[in-house]
């Protein structure tokens, strides 16, 4: 295995329209993994682009009136503007219409034929024509008021179809799909994703459709152009046509063994199956290992429903980005849209999460340091020989802040990395507050700029190990430090030191980092003052809810691995929480006036797991623990009867 290389994809994105914020959330979480591993000093490559063959492109390209290879041409500018807005370094845009790709799909296809895995049959079924998929439909399909199938993913009404068909043998690969699987537990991050596909291929698997013969906007099928090549035959190539498969030259294979097998696809939860099943099977058919990686996330929600173009209910990423800036919206967008699972988007927690967490706790920061320094003539800053206990507690933080943000990010759980250095954040805020180095100014000129040197240590790791996700606004904080951020230097080793090496000469914050939001005043109407018959039936009803109000509230059992009393507060506890797949939480509770750190550490509890994130005290909670009080007052834990799985649902 070739541990110095990594290679990360995006899913390739429809052309029907320009890309929305669920589009943007896929690519950057490749780019930020990208940026992380070229951080350690890996050789990268960053795939994303275009899928544009189909039915859909062909609809829509004729209700423009263009030609579908025009209307395609017109619609890639925007994909490139959109990554170029939010600093996507990709190193090749593929589209399915460049001439290599459609080379190596008719390669593939040759192959396969030859050693008998494509047959031609005739297809009777349904299908969904937005999601390109053909459908199953069983007594569990949800119809529509004319009792015509629905597709599960879109809701939308299906087409029953009987067309002639070139068929691929997935059913032939059942077995080898399902050893992989257990060969290899952690294909697919979270775990819950995986349990659904082995159950889906332990149910039996059909061979599957890959050719359209009612569809013109296509690859000709080889030797039959009748046909078109259907689409997950053609956009799954993608990710091998992209590094040199197939092609007759001995540098392109090169280059496809040295980048193949990808280290990690990413996508959305909709197309987990297509990645998980028909791909690796095809793979092992052409004699080739699979991914070593899928990373499914969640859909980003707008009120019930997912994002995206076909539902008309998308957000455009160039009206934030000219609102908030790039980097602002890349940090919301891990640190609020945790992959594990679904999450909500709405302007006032991208608001909020830029106020608290980066004009405040890391923008101030650096603010009062640099302007304390200036105004003492500290401008240059080298590391002291004899330092406080306090500050050598908080360079070992430091530390330890790497060493688990390594972890978690080489997981893929960003947003849990992410909440490790606010946390860090908040200890280095702390100790600025506990030492008040404005009053040491005047009284011990040696703790001064020890402090000062401090802050900036901590602001120096912080923004390097941040540089992935908001790769300009740290470079900034970096050159004000008056350092460089150079790809090759040995970032990792030096983080794992618990020593001060670096200097540092202060330059002036010309702007501040991060700007507060300015919310929007929504004008209200008076509130008309109900009749009294009005009261009495809202009485009579309050408090009551829906079934669908209460699906809303996600339950989830964790167990507590670490909890401790939080400084400067009497009531709250800060606990850390294993909720399974979800990952690993931090839950503020404000119980300490009845348990002991130490009485809860091991304990299973019930967690609201889908609450937006608050701060308390300048620590982050991001979930609520349940408790009941008893009649002498005692709060007691809400937890289930017996041991279950860490993140089972509660239903």
């Amino acid at each position: 295995m070739n541990r110095n290389k990594f290679y990360v994809t995006t899913p390739i994105y429809y052309v029907n329209s320009k890309p929305h914020l669920g589009t943007l959330y896929s690519t950057v979480l490749a780019d930020v993994a990208a940026r992380w591993n070229k951080l350690l000093g890996k050789k990268v490559y960053m795939l994303t682009g275009t899928d544009e063959h189909g039915q859909k492109i062909q609809e829509k390209a004729q209700e423009l009136g263009k030609e579908p290879k025009a209307f395609v041409d017109s619609m890639i500018p925007e994909f490139k503007k959109v990554w170029e807005m939010y600093g996507i370094q990709y190193d090749r845009f593929i589209r399915t219409t460049d001439a290599d790709h459609e080379a190596v799909v008719v390669y593939w296809i040759k192959k396969l034929q030859e050693q008998g895995d494509i047959y031609k049959s005739t297809y009777v079924g349904w299908y969904c024509v937005p999601c390109e998929t053909f459908v199953n439909v069983t007594s569990e399909t949800p119809k529509n008021e004319q009792g015509v199938p629905c597709c599960p993913s879109c809701n939308r009404a299906m087409r029953e179809m009987e067309e002639e068909s070139y068929f691929f043998r997935l059913s032939a690969y059942e077995q080898q799909l399902l050893d992989f699987y257990e060969q290899h537990p952690d294909f697919i991050v979270p775990k819950e994703r995986m349990n659904e596909v082995v159950s889906f291929v332990k149910s039996g698997l059909r061979d599957l459709s890959i050719s359209r013969k009612t569809v013109s906007w296509g690859i000709p099928f080889p030797g039959d152009p009748s046909h078109t090549v259907y689409v997950w035959g053609d956009a799954l190539n993608n990710y091998i046509s992209a590094i040199g498969y197939g092609q007759n030259n001995a540098e392109a294979q090169k280059n496809f063994e040295f980048w193949w097998p990808a280290d990690v696809h990413i996508m959305a939860k909709d197309i987990v199956r297509f990645h998980a099943v028909y791909w690796p099977a095809f793979l092992i058919a052409a004699g080739m290992q699979p991914p070593r990686r899928l990373m499914v996330h969640g859909y980003i929600l707008t009120g019930e429903q997912k994002m995206s173009k076909s539902l008309g209910n998308a957000v455009d990423p160039q009206d934030l980005v000219k609102t908030y800036g790039a980097d602002a919206v890349r940090y919301y967008l891990l640190r609020n849209f945790p992959i594990t699972h679904d999450g909500q988007f709405s302007i006032k927690s991208l608001e909020e999460h830029i106020a608290a967490d980066l004009a405040n706790n890391l923008g101030n920061l650096l603010s009062r340091t640099v302007t304390l320094a200036l105004q003492h003539k500290a401008e240059k800053l080298s590391p002291s020989q004899e330092l406080e206990t306090a500050t050598i507690a908080l360079r070992e933080k430091c530390a330890e802040m790497y060493r688990v943000y390594w972890e978690e990010m080489n997981k893929g759980m960003f947003h849990i990395a992410l909440g490790h250095v606010w946390t860090f954040l908040s200890s280095v805020n702390a100790y600025f507050q506990e030492f008040k180095p404005w009053a040491l100014a005047k009284t011990d000129r040696d703790l001064f700029e020890e402090v000062l040197y401090m802050s900036c240590h901590s602001l120096y790791a912080v923004a390097t190990v941040l540089w992935p996700v908001m790769p300009s606004k740290m470079e900034h904080v970096l050159a004000v430090l008056g350092h460089t951020f150079v790809l090759g230097e040995n970032y990792d080793s030096e983080l794992r030191k618990i020593t001060f090496e670096r200097s540092y000469q202060l330059t002036p914050l010309t702007a501040p980092l991060f700007v507060r939001p300015v919310p929007a005043v929504v004008p209200t109407e008076p509130v008309a003052q109900p009749k009294v018959d009005q009261v009495k039936k809202s009485d009579e009803s309050a408090g009551i809810i829906s079934i669908d109000d209460f699906a809303k509230v996600h339950l989830h059992v964790g167990t507590i691995v670490q909890c401790e009393a939080v400084a400067g507060s009497d009531k709250l506890l800060k606990l850390q929480v294993d909720v399974g797949p979800l990952g690993m939480r931090q839950i503020l509770s404000g119980v300490a006036a009845y348990f002991k750190p130490e009485d809860l550490v091991g304990k299973q509890g019930v967690y609201v797991t889908n609450l937006a994130p608050r701060k308390m005290i300048g620590h982050d909670s991001c979930g609520m623990m349940l408790f009941a009080q008893d009649n002498q007052g005692n709060m007691r834990m809400v937890t289930v009867g017996g041991p279950v799985a860490n993140g089972t649902r509660v239903r």
